[in-house]
């Protein structure tokens, strides 16, 4: 049988301030499953950034064992973290990080120019997740031709076009209104029901409460917390 998705096992983070050491995650134990959407929910401070960094192997911890798809993260060089991230996560953040001199198509090829992949392949993979979010009569337009909303689902189609095993989000509705939140949300559902595998960041409940599965972070602990039935929509 499969293990999980992530495994973390008694993860610490420390930073050096000054002459001291903050703890930053303290003895963090998480499991996520292939096909979860999970939110870990946390107020600024908390540490949620921290870990979200160490899930998207873009930090590793100062102590304890993070299995990603099988692999162990924790002992990786920088230029290993580089590969695993390209090979396992589609990232998702507050603002879309569009390159605004490409259109909607180019932003989304560039994963698979930086993976090798040829020209007509990663045109047509391009076309495929732009016609997923929902965006095939925008795929010729510059970011600043489009809106917050669409600008976002052209960044969660850059994210997914490389098929990676996590899509990892970092508090993706924070620069959108409510209405266009609700709309970007109910797209990382549906993702999440075609199997897709899903973590949040957030600070926000509304937000959190989506996932199927929510834990909390407060001073750099780990704690199990609730989720709406079947990751409902919460503002129905």
């Amino acid at each position: 049988m499969a293990g999980p998705l992530i495994s973390m096992r008694d993860i610490n983070k420390y930073y050096a301030m000054g002459e001291e050491q903050a703890h930053i995650l303290k003895d963090v134990n998480l499991s996520v499953a292939s096909g979860e959407y999970l939110s870990i929910l946390g107020p600024s401070g908390s540490g949620k950034s921290t870990l979200m960094n160490i899930i998207g192997c873009l930090d590793t911890p100062t102590s304890g064992s993070y299995l990603l798809n099988g692999e162990a993260v924790e002992e990786l060089s920088q230029v290993e973290l580089a590969g695993i991230r390209s090979r396992e996560i589609g990232f998702v953040f507050q603002n879309s990080q569009l390159l605004p001199r490409l259109t909607a198509q180019k932003n989304v090829e560039l994963p698979l120019i930086y993976a090798g992949v040829p020209p007509k392949e990663r045109r047509n993979r391009a076309r495929e997740m732009l016609n997923r979010v929902g965006l095939s009569d925008r795929m010729g337009h510059f970011p600043n031709q489009l809106s917050g909303g669409q600008q976002q689902r052209v960044a969660i189609a850059r994210a997914l076009v490389g098929n990676p095993s996590l899509l990892l989000a970092d508090e993706p509705t924070g620069a959108l209104d409510q209405k266009t939140g609700r709309q970007v949300m109910a797209l990382f559902q549906e993702l999440n029901a075609e199997g897709r595998t899903v973590v949040m960041i957030t600070h926000d409940i509304h937000i959190a409460s989506y996932a199927r599965r929510v834990v909390h972070i407060i001073d750099g602990e780990l704690t199990e917390g609730e989720a709406g039935p079947e990751g409902s929509d919460p503002h129905v």
